[in-house]
């Protein structure tokens, strides 16, 4: 029988390597919104073109998570996650040749996206399955710092790097990473650290289906769609807003952007800190994340002076990252027992990010349009549906029929 200690040394060597390996997806994943000024003033690239870019990325990524997350219930992560690894970071050095053949550019972008997606399906269930309950969500909450971490250091490099040697990097990164964590991986395999096909899906009548909808999986799916646009596609145009809504050069806009990134990152652990003073309380503290995040968002509208505003935003993403927080430290990992972790993270993921692309094109063409301030709205709009979903209803019907 292992110590608690020692149970908890397992959960740092892996939610450690996990950690550091989602890093280097994000900082991939958020280097085309770091560059977006730089390449729309310097290089000539229209905003319409970069919104095809980011929506065909979203959309791979969306029905590659779909398509791994169910492979990754079979699959070994350190296949998965290194294979995606290597073949994200081979096809940013590609990009960087051919990003002026437009179709040529957004399939392989698409593709990118793709191979990312190999990786946090595989990677929660490698979590889930192989950590105490008490464990996983803060092993979670590791890579979910490094998802937003991952912002500001490509805001970092955006601001000393030409546009497309930050993508030269990043496909450096990715594939350095990729050898180490399969080394990693293998090296906890041969020590017991890390095993598989510990927990099998529930049996029950019409399947696998019935089984997430006991453990809820509507209403997180609309959690995860709502909570996907605000940290996907507002993050995104972010830097872009700055620049245009708030007047400022695209060096300032880069920089406002990377120290906002800073800032936003520590969400993970403000998430969990605020979860664990309201007793461990799931649905109340998605609930107050998404009222937060319409406050705020209704403020951005009014408050227009650019240091308020910023600071505005800044709190208005935070508040529906929050509530993603819980979504993929908290519940995600809860469905150990299912033996459907990864299929059931890639499938949230999918809906996140087929939200995330369906809005990214719509927000581009609308700015010319509608305007930032009617966008703002329709952003304090999503979040309170967000409210409307997060009701406790189930708590509501049950005291009704005592």
């Amino acid at each position: 029988m292992l110590k608690i200690n020692e149970k908890a040394r397992i959960a740092i060597y892996i939610g450690t390597l996990c950690s550091v390996s989602y890093l280097a997806v994000y900082f991939a994943r958020n280097i085309l919104s770091a560059v977006t000024p730089q390449m729309t003033e310097i290089g000539g690239f229209s905003e319409s073109y970069i919104g095809k870019l980011e929506s065909a990325y979203l959309i791979c990524y969306a029905f590659g998570q779909l398509i791994n997350g169910a492979i990754g219930d079979k699959i070994k992560a350190k296949y998965m996650i290194s294979a995606g690894l290597f073949l994200s970071g081979i096809t940013s050095f590609i990009f960087t040749f051919i990003s002026g053949i437009s179709y040529a550019a957004i399939a392989v972008y698409g593709l990118t996206g793709f191979f990312l997606s190999m990786i946090y399906g595989p990677m929660t269930k490698v979590v889930a399955e192989n950590t105490e309950p008490i464990y996983a969500p803060r092993c979670s909450l590791g890579y979910t710092f490094a998802s937003f971490f991952g912002t500001p250091l490509a805001g970092v490099a955006a601001t000393y790097m030409i546009w497309y040697d930050v993508f030269k990097l990043s496909g450096t990164l990715l594939a350095v990473m990729a050898i180490l964590c399969f080394v990693f991986f293998l090296y906890f395999e041969r020590i017991g650290i890390v095993k598989y096909g510990q927990y099998k899906a529930e049996k029950v009548k019409n399947g696998s289906i019935n089984v997430l909808i006991k453990h809820h999986i509507i209403k997180f799916s609309f959690i995860a769609m709502l909570t996907g646009i605000v940290r996907t596609t507002v993050m995104f145009w972010f830097p872009t807003y700055i620049s245009q809504y708030l007047d400022f050069p695209h060096e300032e806009a880069t920089m406002i952007f990377t120290v906002a990134s800073f800032i936003i990152s520590t969400t993970a652990f403000i998430a969990i800190f605020i979860y664990e003073r309201l007793k461990r309380n799931m649905d109340l503290t998605i609930l107050i994340m998404f009222s937060s995040s319409t406050i705020f968002f209704i403020a951005v509208y009014f408050l227009k002076a650019p240091v308020v505003n910023i600071i505005l935003m800044v709190l208005a993403i935070m508040s529906a990252s929050a509530a993603a927080t819980m979504l993929y430290s908290r519940y995600c990992p809860s469905l150990r027992d299912t033996g459907m972790v990864s299929g059931a993270t890639g499938f949230l993921d999918f809906l996140s990010y087929t939200a995330a692309s369906a809005t990214s094109t719509f927000f581009a063409e609308s700015v010319s349009t509608i305007g930032w301030g009617n966008l703002i709205l329709i952003w304090a709009a999503l979040m309170f549906f967000g409210i409307i979903v997060a009701l406790p209803y189930g708590a509501f019907f049950k005291k009704a029929s005592e």
